[in-house]
């Protein structure tokens, strides 16, 4: 998004508001969307999506493609085109091409697409007044239902060279000029007549359609064996920690098929008995082979991790005076250098990195600062939350049902986008990150202050269905790619797209302390499994490793860490930096630098390829210092030594970092572990006491 972070529909008027009073004033914003023209009136009294995987379709003209794996969707003003897409790959990105293959209407078709419900793994387009599409994630087939008997059309961008039908007009195999080949199944007998080289008709049909792509001749078998069962909603429930079960709704006859990608397959729960894979039947996907998997509902599970306030393994006393020499100096200048920024993100990372300054003083054994620390954190804090902050502030819309700022309610443009719903879980997660300490350091404060501090969290983070909840169930955080979008309200050609996962993960992690400060163990346990499962797929997606076959050759030779990772696309630019600024996007994956830090990069390995990869760009004319300093942060993960004397010559740092951070992390460094490279994940802590 042009407006990202860096150097870096109005509902009816009947619609109900929130049942309980507002902790932030209500905001009018301009810039908004109307959420009314592509959503079922039945939808508008409830939060809506903001980031999701369908988000093209309720923007601007509803009319830009959006992946939904294994195809590229397109609606249009009274039809849906689909396409099994190709791949193009060079160095620099991976992007996936959209070729109209197929398109579906009807002949009484016209208006325009509504979406009639949607949930975390489907979403139902309804095309008045004839057709209804379910669009389930993972699904080989695109399945279609009529609502009433209709013309049904099937058009191609290609000729068709061959249809031809079983015996019982329920089955048709499609062969395209370009060489592909489709399969058509249908309910009810359609007698599918072809009108020209590039159209197909079938009159007076009701009943279910479901297309599928063939990209093997040895797959038409299994395509046959599961086509009368298709999937209509899907959920995804995080009753367990470190878990997520996925449950389909589903009609017809026989066994549900589905397709899972890498990541699923990784951690699909070896125990689980109720679901078959077919190793042997595969879909290309840019997130790597798409798998076939059977079964109504598949559980996921990943290693337990265990979080907390400092380092794991503690501080090498022998860095105790430096630390203190630079936390003296960096309290000091909470007083000299004032937060002048009324910017709700570079702020919350100002007051992060103020929060930082305690903890490491805990650790340290220094108590002397901490009062002025915590003092600093109240002033700064406060007014964010009791809306006395001169020049912005959080406000509530009730269009699409989230946090606002008021910058952001009248300039999309303004706090990177976050009044379009841009980056929530960014800002919103520094500002849970410096209430955590605060509410820790200051219990009378924080439950003061527990409601407001709860609401921002649940901006992000609810999980509620229920109509007339504040806000839309896990805003940015997408349950079936297992990781989160930082792209709002924002029509973009390859869909959403996240850029730090370093700070989607400080996010959730700011969640897990805050429930430690609150005593709240049920929101310890879902921040520790969202983080749990964000790392996993930064570890997939972000981190490239040559040769692990997710990403072709020249693009995993020429990178080691995505910048912007797309729904349909692998970029290795960043929104404020070109690809050539490797420090950037080393730093983008990395900071703040923190605890959690270790666990997200706890492949040590990986880490050191990554720095060499890095350091190269370190030689150019204008490098930021602020960025050289998380290039040593990981140099010192397997040579501290080396990375002690570099950080000591630094003249700055990040404004979300600070001297003492560097050094409390360099010294909280397991010399034992540089060899490391295991996947292992800590087992033990907080997470046994508080969720059994």
């Amino acid at each position: 998004m042009p407006f990202h972070h860096r150097h870096h529909h109005h509902p009816p008027s009947t619609a109900p508001l929130p049942t309980a009073p507002f902790l932030f004033p209500r905001a009018n914003s301009t810039v908004l969307p109307d959420p009314s023209a592509f959503f079922s009136p039945s939808l508008l009294c409830s939060p809506l999506p903001t980031n999701s995987f369908f988000q093209n379709f309720v923007l601007n003209n509803g009319d830009q493609a959006e992946y939904i794996h294994p195809y590229l969707i397109k609606p249009s003003s009274s039809s849906l085109t689909f396409c099994y897409p190709s791949r193009f790959h060079i160095p620099a990105y991976v992007y996936q091409s959209f070729t109209p293959d197929l398109t579906i209407g009807a002949a009484d078709g016209g208006a325009r697409h509504v979406v009639s419900a949607f949930d975390d793994l489907s979403v139902t387009l309804d095309f008045p007044p004839s057709l209804r599409f379910f669009l389930v994630r993972g699904s080989p087939f695109v399945t279609c239902s009529t609502t009433t008997t209709t013309t049904i059309s099937i058009s191609s961008v290609n000729a068709f060279i061959d249809v031809s039908a079983n015996g019982s007009f329920t089955k048709h195999t499609l062969r395209l000029n370009s060489g592909q080949t489709f399969l058509c199944y249908s309910s009810a007998p359609m007698r599918l007549a072809q009108q020209g080289n590039s159209l197909l008709s079938a009159p007076g049909f009701a009943g279910v359609v479901r297309l599928a792509a063939l990209p093997d001749p040895a797959y038409e078998p299994v395509l046959d064996r599961f086509s009368a069962c298709y999937p209509v909603s899907g959920e995804a429930s995080f009753a367990r920690p470190f878990s997520v079960e996925y449950m389909w709704e589903k009609k017809g006859w026989g066994d549900l098929l589905l397709l899972a990608h890498p990541l699923h397959l990784r951690l699909l729960s070896s125990d689980d008995c109720r679901v078959t894979v077919l190793d042997d039947f595969k879909y290309n996907s840019i997130d790597g082979e798409l798998v076939g998997v059977v079964g109504d509902s598949w559980t996921l599970k990943t290693d337990a991790i265990s979080l907390a306030w400092h380092s794991t393994k503690g501080l090498n006393e022998e860095g105790y005076a430096e630390i203190i020499s630079a936390l003296s100096k960096d309290v000091d200048s909470l007083a000299s250098a004032p937060i002048t920024t009324t910017s709700s993100y570079f702020y919350g990372k100002a007051i992060a990195r103020a929060a930082r300054l305690a903890l490491i003083a805990e650790e340290v054994g220094f108590p002397d600062v901490i009062p002025f620390v915590r003092q600093f954190l109240k002033q700064t804090i406060t007014p964010w939350l009791d809306g006395s902050f001169n020049g912005n502030g959080f406000l509530y819309d009730t269009k699409w049902g989230g946090i606002v700022t008021r910058q952001g309610s009248t300039d999309s443009g303004a706090d990177f986008g976050f009044g379009i719903f841009n980056d929530h879980h960014y800002h919103l997660g520094y500002f849970l990150y410096a209430i955590a300490v605060l509410a820790k350091l200051d219990p009378a404060w924080g439950r003061k202050y527990r409601p407001q501090a709860y609401s921002m969290m649940a901006d992000f983070m609810t999980l509620s269905r229920k109509q007339h909840a504040n806000y839309t169930r896990l805003r940015c955080f997408d349950p079936w790619k297992l990781h989160s979008w930082a792209g709002g309200l924002t029509e973009f050609a390859d869909g959403r797209n996240q850029e730090s996962t370093s700070e989607a993960v400080n996010a959730y992690y700011s969640a897990v302390l805050m429930g430690l400060s609150f005593g709240d163990a049920h929101l310890v346990a879902i921040g520790s499994t969202l983080t749990a499962f964000e790392i996993k797929a930064a570890e997939m997606w972000w981190h490239v490793r040559e040769g692990e076959g997710i990403y072709e050759d020249d693009f995993s030779r020429e990178n080691r860490v995505v910048g912007v990772l797309w729904n349909n696309k692998r970029d290795s630019g960043l929104w404020f930096a070109p690809a050539e600024w490797r420090e950037c996007r080393l730093g983008i994956q990395v900071l703040p630098l923190l605890p959690i830090t270790e666990v997200l990069f706890r492949d040590v390995r990986f880490v050191k390829e990554l720095v060499k990869w890095t350091v190269p760009a370190l030689a150019r004319e204008g490098v930021g210092q602020g960025w050289k300093g998380f290039v040593y942060a990981l140099e010192g993960m397997y040579d501290r030594e080396t990375a002690l004397e570099k950080t000591r010559m630094l003249t700055g740092h990040d404004d979300g970092n600070s001297l003492s951070n560097l050094l409390w992390w360099l010294y909280s460094r397991d010399a034992s572990a540089a060899e490391q490279s295991s996947f292992g994940w800590v087992r033990d802590g907080w997470f046994g006491h508080y969720c059994h």
